[in-house]
């Protein structure tokens, strides 16, 4: 199997892990079956190849390289935090923690057209005073089932995807001490121009482990 570019084989890799580890695909038996000639199919196949990737990357870049692009662009939740949280501290910046963590952050998980973190809103029920206990009661339950039945479909909605709160990107909650919005967004810029060539490193370097495998496509060749 071949790439069309690095970016592409680099997600695809990246989906593996979380299908696997999400329990959609368990990948060992698979691998101990490619070593039979005929024993997997076409979609198997090419699983196969993005997991023999995650794990060629993950081995041969640099922890480094490996977190920015973990953090940029993997869906796996927990991979994900994990790679923001060894990033922070690669990053030299005159501003505060709060601020440093949050901007790394948002980097990593942008803020989205249309997704919205779901809060838990305040419930009104209305129960009748002159009902008896156990009617009031009854009331009060089948309220409460149909609100986590609704909350239920929003959750599953964007159980695929970290969302944060929209008022995680004001920066105006980055830095404590109010100071000026032009210094916020200079010490923003570049902590995402750090975080962005620490990318286009790792980029340029599995593109080297990729193109020495053979696997991405050669558009001379084709």
């Amino acid at each position: 199997m071949t790439y069309r570019n690095v970016v592409s084989a680099v997600v695809r890799a990246l989906a593996a892990e979380t299908i696997n580890s999400a329990g959609g695909c368990d990948m060992e038996p698979r691998v101990q079956a490619s070593k039979v000639p005929g024993t997997l199919s076409g979609k198997e196949e090419r699983m196969l190849d993005d997991f023999w990737i995650h794990g060629r990357l993950h081995k041969a870049l640099l922890p480094r390289h490996w977190n920015a692009l973990v953090a940029k662009f993997s869906t796996h939740k927990g991979r994900k935090v994990e790679a923001i949280g060894a990033l922070r501290p690669l990053i030299a910046s005159p501003a505060p923690k709060l601020f440093l963590y949050k901007a790394v952050t948002a980097w990593a998980i942008p803020k989205l057209k249309g997704a919205r973190l779901a809060l838990a809103p305040e419930m009104s029920i209305d129960v009748p005073i002159d009902a008896t206990p156990a009617k009031q009661a009854a009331i009060i339950t089948a309220a409460l089932s149909a609100e986590r039945v609704k909350r239920n479909r929003v959750t599953a909605r964007s159980a695929d995807m970290i969302v944060l709160a929209d008022s995680f990107y004001d920066m105006n909650t980055w830095d404590l001490d109010g100071r000026p919005e032009s210094t916020r967004r200079e010490w923003r810029r570049k902590i995402n121009d750090v975080l962005d060539e620490m990318v286009a490193e790792a980029l340029k370097e599995a593109a080297k482990i990729l193109e020495a495998e053979g696997l991405l496509f050669d558009e001379q060749a084709a």
